[in-house]
């Protein structure tokens, strides 16, 4: 019963911190660099507050999804701070318990906490950002969306039939594709696939020209091969909305993402920029676990330094740690090393680093 007690009592000293810690990043957020930008939309284009008042609430979910790893490590060194320095956690290894056993409910809510992040990060996230980018290019630039783009696809589902129509690039102006293949799949099966050096927009349908058509059996492989003229694209989207269709890797779901790196897979373009962006999605949660396991026992000072430290602890190892990442990250997303470890280099430092001081302050 007492150690129930205990676990209350050690979480109640971390909840404060964590919604205080929360508060405080988004604010930082906010004032560093999104009000300025709020203003300029205003002063620059004349945007009508409601539509940046819409902005900035879309874009506030991404913010608050940094700021959990954050928010985590400022709770921790704050609670093991303060426990600490009034003898606390003294008083409880004198009672039997050890100090793991004290860590130990910190750890597990920080799971909980990387968890929620992850499907946070996956549900909430992608959605907003994708709202967030449409009022600011739609109801605020005034349909500034670049005319020209590239690695463009865009995917048409009509019963158990799929089409996916990918063109190497686009330009809204001639309503040109050029480089363009589609893949026709039924019941999930590559049953066809259709090429040509460009696709038109000619009045109210897109005609690709001199191409070629495969017809491909799952276990055969290409059964036929036929060339044509000119052929109708059974795609109804126009020029304007090719454009508003395209997704920055930061709106797509996880399955938007593996998706579009299949597609590139196929048409032996790099990928290595959004093998790098999944793995971020795990990556990003995670650290409010590995900080968390870092936090804990740098919190637990021998001499009564008391918990103002941890603020200004948690802005060192934070910046070491986005640091490292963005190093890291940019190595893996121009495919210099492996996605898994540019995104994950961070935590697995971190993870390495909290279990050493652990151990050393389980004395």
């Amino acid at each position: 019963m007492h150690i129930r007690l205990l676990d209350k009592y050690v979480l109640k000293e971390l909840l404060y911190p964590f919604i205080f810690g929360i508060a405080s990043f988004s604010s930082i957020f906010i004032a560093s660099s999104m009000l300025f930008k709020i203003v300029q939309y205003i002063t620059t284009y004349n945007a009508p507050l409601s539509a940046v008042g819409r902005m900035f609430l879309y874009s506030m979910p991404q913010v608050i999804n940094y700021t959990f790893p954050m928010s985590m490590l400022l709770a921790t060194l704050m609670a093991f701070g303060k426990l600490s320095s009034s003898s606390e956690i003294v008083a409880m290894k004198s009672g039997g318990v050890s100090y793991y056993r004290i860590v130990a409910p910190v750890l597990v809510v920080a799971f909980v906490v990387s968890m929620f992040s992850v499907i946070w990060a996956e549900k909430v996230v992608p959605p907003c950002n994708a709202e967030q980018k449409r009022i600011l290019q739609q109801e605020i630039r005034g349909n500034t969306k670049p005319r020209t783009q590239e690695h463009v696809v865009i995917k048409t589902l009509k019963g158990s039939t799929q089409r996916i129509t990918y063109a190497r690039s686009f330009n809204e102006s001639t309503g040109i594709m050029d480089k363009v293949t589609i893949e026709e799949f039924q019941n999930n099966k590559l049953v066809r696939v259709q090429t040509a050096d460009k696709a038109t927009w000619e009045g109210d349908k897109w005609v690709m020209d001199k191409g070629i058509v495969y017809s491909i059996d799952d276990k055969e492989g290409v059964t036929s091969k036929a060339t044509f003229t000119n052929q109708v694209i059974p795609l109804n989207t126009k020029p304007r909305e090719v454009s508003w269709e395209q997704k920055d890797a930061d709106e797509m779901t996880l399955g938007e993402l593996k998706g579009y790196i299949a597609v590139l897979e196929r048409q032996k373009q790099p990928t290595s920029y959004y093998w790098t962006e999944i793995y971020m999605r795990f990556a990003i949660p995670l650290a409010s676990f590995v900080f968390a396991l870092l936090g804990a026992p740098l919190g637990t000072q021998r001499q009564r330094s008391g918990s103002s430290i941890g603020l200004g602890m948690s802005v060192i190892v934070i910046f070491v740690y986005y640091g490292i990442m963005a190093f890291t990250t940019g190595l893996g997303k121009g495919g210099i090393i492996p996605a898994p470890l540019a995104a994950m280099s961070s935590n697995i430092i971190c993870l390495i680093a909290g279990l050493w001081l652990l151990k050393r302050t389980n004395y």
